[in-house]
C-alpha cells in the first residue's frame, strides 16, 4: 500500500488516515482509492473531501464500476445533477495513476480503477495477511481511533433448544445464523459472549422424572440422551393424554374424580416441580443431570457445525427471587395489573397511539403466581447487564417471537433501563418449510445432517477415482453435507421462509453448498499440480498478469473487506454468500485463459500467486459463514 499511495504526489499512508476517520488503507486497498478519489474530486467541485469520502459506494457488479458516486448525495443546490456530473467527469485527471476517467450514467460517477497498480499491490496484502484479510479489528473498539480504549462487547444468544424436546428446524436456522453474527463481530474486533439459553425448566421436567421414574433405562440415557430423554417425554405425555381422557369421561358420567385429580400425573409433575422450585436435593440432582448430558451431547453436534458456546444459560438459571423483586417493580411502578387473580402488562393505557394497541396484553404471572417467560426474560436481561455490562446484544429468534421481544425491550424501558433497552437488537428469521426426515415428522438435527451427509457420500460415490483420493470420505461427506444445509438456509434473506430442497442443495450444480467446496478443493488442486513453493510465489512478477480475467479476480478480490463491512449492515448472510458465488463463478470462467500447470515457469508462478489469493479469500468467507473448507 506504502507503494501504491507512492504513485500518488502527495499520497501517504499516514495522512489518509489521519485525515478520513476509519479509513484504514493497510488492511482495505479500496480505502486508499477512495481517499485519493475523495481528494481529486475536493479540488474538481470545491465540495468538503470529509463529505465526498462517505458517499463513494461500492457497486453491485464490475460492470458498473470499481465504486461510485451518486452526485445528489452531496447535496449541491443550483444545477442539475447530470449536467454536474458530465462537468464533473469532464475535468477529471484523464492521467491519475490510480483511476481511469470516471464513466457518467446520469447523475452517477462510475470510477474504474488502473488494473496494473491495483494488482501488484492487493496480491501481497492479502497473502501477507491471510486469514486476517477482510477483518478490522478498528470496528470493535470503544475508541475506534486508540486501539488502548479496549473492545466492545457483544453478546449473542442463540440456538436455545428445549431439553427433551427435538432440535428441531427453527432451533437449526438460529444456530446458522447466531454462529454467523458472532463470527463477524468477532472478526471487527468485537468483545464475542456466545449464550445458549436452554428450555431448561418448568412443570415438564417434573413430568420428564415421572417418566424416567416409570420406563427410563440406564444405559439408553448414557448413550444418547436428548433421543431418550425425548422418547421419555413422548410417552410419558401420552399416558397423560389418556389418563386426562378417562378423568373426562368419569366427570361426566357424575362420578367423584377429586381423588384421581390429585394423583393424576399432571398433579405430580406440578408437584414435583414445585419441590424443585424449592430446591429439593433428590429433584434437582437427577434434572441436573439429565441437563448435563444432554448438553454434552449437544456440544458434539455443534461442533460439527463449527459452533461454539461461552455459556449455557437457561431458563432455570433465573432465581424464583428475581422474579418476585421485578413483578414487585412492575407492580409499583403501575406497569402490570391485576386481572381475574393474573397480573398482565396493559400496553395500551401505558404507550401512546397505535404502538400500544399493537404491543396487546401480555401477562407476566398466572393465578397460581407462577411467573411467566416474559418476566423470566426481564430478569435475566437485566441481570445480563449487571454481568457482562454489554455494549449490543442480539438476540436470534424466529418472527414468530416478533411480539414477545417487543414486549420485553419495552418493559425494560418502562422500568427505567431506556439505555439497556436501546443496546438489544432482535434478529428474526422465516420458517423452514416442507422438512421431514427417516423418523417422520420429528426433526432431529442429527438426523437432518446424517441424511444429508448420506446423499453427498452417494454422489461422491459415482466418481471411483476421485473417491479414491479423499482420505476421509465419511468426513468429507459430512462436511459437504452440513455446507449444503448452511448454504441453502443462508441463500435468501433471513426474514423469508424457505422449502427444505435435499436435492436442490445436495447437488454440485448452482449456487449450493458442494459447489463452493468444489471451487476451494480446485484451487487447492491447482496448487498441488502445479508444486510452487510459497517462495516461488512470493518471488512472482505480477505484471505478466495482463489478462482482464486476472484483473476482474483481482477487483473482486480487492473488494473483500467492504463487503464485509457491507454485512455489518445488512447482517446477512446472504451478502457474504453472493460475493462468494461472484468470486467462484470469475474463477472458474478464467481456467481456460489463465493455465497454470503447462505455462511457462514465470508466468506459471503469478497466475499461481493469483489464484493462492483467491484461495485465502475464499477461505477467510466459508469461514465467517461457519463453513469447512476443504481441500480434495
Amino acid at each position: 500500500m506504502e507503494q501504491l499511495a507512492k504513485q500518488v504526489d502527495g499520497l501517504s499512508l499516514d495522512a489518509v488516515t489521519e485525515k478520513y476517520p476509519n479509513c484504514h488503507p493497510e488492511i482495505n486497498p479500496f480505502d486508499l482509492y477512495r481517499a485519493h478519489a475523495a481528494d481529486v474530486l475536493a479540488d474538481i467541485t470545491g465540495v468538503d473531501h470529509q463529505l465526498i469520502y462517505p458517499n463513494i459506494q461500492w457497486t453491485s457488479g464490475l460492470e458498473k464500476g470499481d465504486m461510485v458516486l451518486a452526485v445528489p448525495s452531496l447535496r449541491i443546490k443550483g444545477k442539475k445533477f447530470d449536467e454536474l456530473a458530465a462537468e464533473w467527469a469532464d475535468k477529471f485527471p484523464g492521467n491519475d495513476p490510480l483511476f481511469e476517467k470516471p464513466k457518467v450514467t446520469n447523475y452517477f460517477l462510475s470510477f474504474f480503477v488502473r488494473p496494473t497498480p491495483l494488482i501488484q499491490s492487493v496480491l501481497p496484502m492479502i497473502r501477507e495477511l491471510g486469514a486476517e484479510f477482510g477483518r478490522n479489528k478498528f470496528l470493535g473498539l470503544k475508541d475506534p481511533t486508540s486501539p488502548e480504549s479496549g473492545k466492545k462487547r457483544m453478546i449473542v444468544e442463540f440456538s436455545s433448544p428445549n431439553i427433551a424436546k427435538p432440535f428441531h428446524a427453527g432451533h437449526l436456522r438460529s444456530t446458522i445464523i447466531g454462529g454467523f453474527l458472532a463470527n463477524l463481530y468477532e472478526g471487527a474486533g468485537w468483545d464475542v459472549t456466545r449464550i445458549n439459553y436452554l428450555g431448561d425448566w418448568g412443570k415438564q421436567y417434573g413430568l420428564l422424572a415421572l417418566g424416567y421414574e416409570k420406563y427410563g433405562n440406564e444405559e439408553a440415557l448414557k448413550q444418547d440422551p436428548i433421543n431418550h430423554l425425548f422418547h421419555l417425554y413422548v410417552r410419558i405425555n401420552a399416558d397423560m393424554a389418556v389418563e386426562k381422557e378417562e378423568i373426562e369421561k368419569k366427570k361426566a358420567a357424575g362420578e367423584d374424580i377429586t381423588a384421581l385429580e390429585a394423583e393424576s400425573l399432571d398433579e405430580q409433575a406440578r408437584r414435583y416441580f414445585k419441590k424443585m422450585t424449592e430446591q429439593d436435593p433428590a429433584g434437582l440432582a437427577q434434572w441436573k443431570r439429565f441437563r448435563d448430558l444432554s448438553i454434552t451431547r449437544y456440544k458434539e453436534t455443534y461442533a460439527r457445525l463449527n459452533i461454539h458456546f461461552d455459556e449455557y444459560s437457561g431458563e432455570s438459571q433465573v432465581s424464583e427471587e428475581s422474579m418476585e423483586k421485578i413483578a414487585k417493580e412492575m407492580e409499583e411502578k403501575g406497569i402490570s395489573k391485576e386481572n381475574n387473580g393474573a397480573m398482565l402488562v396493559d400496553f395500551s393505557e401505558l404507550v401512546p397511539g397505535k404502538e400500544g394497541k399493537r404491543l396487546e396484553k401480555p401477562l407476566v404471572r398466572k393465578r397460581d403466581g407462577t411467573a411467566l417467560y416474559l418476566t423470566r426474560d426481564i430478569s435475566e436481561l437485566l441481570h445480563r447487564d449487571e454481568k457482562y455490562h454489554f455494549d449490543h446484544m442480539i438476540y436470534v429468534v424466529a418472527s414468530q417471537q416478533d411480539l414477545h421481544l417487543k414486549q420485553l425491550f419495552k418493559i425494560i424501558e418502562l422500568l427505567g433501563h431506556k439505555d439497556v433497552a436501546a443496546k438489544c437488537q432482535h434478529i428474526n428469521f422465516g420458517m423452514v418449510l416442507g422438512m421431514s426426515t427417516r423418523k417422520g415428522t420429528v426433526k432431529f438435527l442429527d438426523d437432518i445432517l446424517r441424511d444429508v451427509g448420506d446423499k453427498m457420500h452417494e454422489t461422491m460415490k459415482k466418481n471411483e477415482t476421485k473417491y479414491s483420493q479423499v482420505e476421509n470420505p465419511e468426513a468429507t461427506a459430512d462436511i459437504l453435507g452440513i455446507s449444503s444445509v448452511m448454504v441453502q438456509d443462508m441463500s435468501g434473506k433471513r426474514v423469508n421462509s424457505y422449502h427444505f430442497n435435499m436435492e436442490a442443495m445436495t447437488s454440485f450444480e448452482g449456487d449450493t453448498g458442494p459447489y463452493l467446496q468444489y471451487a476451494h478443493a480446485r484451487v487447492s488442486s491447482i496448487r498441488r499440480r502445479a508444486g510452487l513453493s510459497d517462495e516461488d510465489l512470493a518471488s512472482a512478477d505480477l505484471s505478466l498478469l495482463t489478462e482482464a480475467h486476472a484483473a476482474n479476480i483481482v477487483r473482486l478480490l480487492a473488494l473483500w473487506p467492504d463487503t464485509v463491512s457491507n454485512t455489518q449492515r445488512t447482517l446477512e448472510p446472504t451478502t457474504v454468500l453472493t460475493y462468494l458465488f461472484k468470486m467462484t463463478h470469475a474463477l472458474s470462467s478464467s481456467y481456460d485463459h489463465l493455465q497454470v500447470v503447462g505455462s511457462e515457469r514465470e508466468l506459471m508462478k503469478a497466475r499461481m500467486a493469483l489464484y493462492n489469493a483467491a484461495h485465502i479469500v475464499l477461505g477467510n468467507g466459508m469461514r465467517l459463514l461457519g463453513l469447512s473448507p476443504v481441500d480434495r
